[in-house]
């Protein structure tokens, strides 16, 4: 704390002097904002997590740094998170970040992150029961090795996206 002094009339006053200070936004992110906003009037029209994060931070007037924080991540890795190239979002930090928006952290997801959330597992086998097949014609079928079908079905290996668009055409 900072104390102001003062000497009038052979006497010495002592008051605190109290410091405010308030974060500025600065003008290019609040054009950004702006204009974000103006493409996206709902999150429901959006389709990318990136964009997503993007929408309900600026809703509740965050800076990455914030959200990043309460996360309990780097804010380059949150930047990361917003940038359009990820495909896999650790769902631990989704949750986090869906409990400071006060959204459930489905509707923060996109299909391929539901898909995993969901629990891949049981959804490829199900998937291959369908179709009556064995793990070895499945596999043949999407083209990956049997021994990668069965840790998918387990849940000892994760999809990734590309395949997983496979699986989605093919499956």
């Amino acid at each position: 704390m900072i104390v102001m002094t003062r000497y009038a009339l052979d006497v010495v006053s002592y008051a605190p002097l109290y410091i405010h200070s308030f974060r500025l936004v600065q003008p290019h992110t609040l054009v950004e904002a702006e204009k974000f906003n103006l493409i996206y009037t709902d999150p429901t029209q959006i389709d990318k997590i990136a964009d997503k994060l993007r929408w309900y931070r600026y809703q509740h007037g965050l800076l990455q740094r914030d959200v990043a924080d309460y996360a309990g991540l780097d804010r380059s890795t949150y930047s990361g998170y917003e940038n359009t190239r990820r495909d896999y979002y650790p769902i631990e930090k989704m949750q986090k970040i869906a409990e400071l928006f006060a959204v459930p952290v489905t509707d923060l997801l996109d299909e391929f992150n539901l898909f995993l959330y969901n629990g891949q597992g049981r959804q490829i086998k199900e998937m291959r029961r369908r179709r009556q097949m064995t793990q070895v014609e499945y596999a043949r079928r999407l083209g990956v090795p049997f021994g990668t079908l069965q840790g998918w079905e387990q849940d000892r290996v994760q999809i990734c996206k590309q395949t997983w668009r496979r699986l989605k055409i093919r499956g």
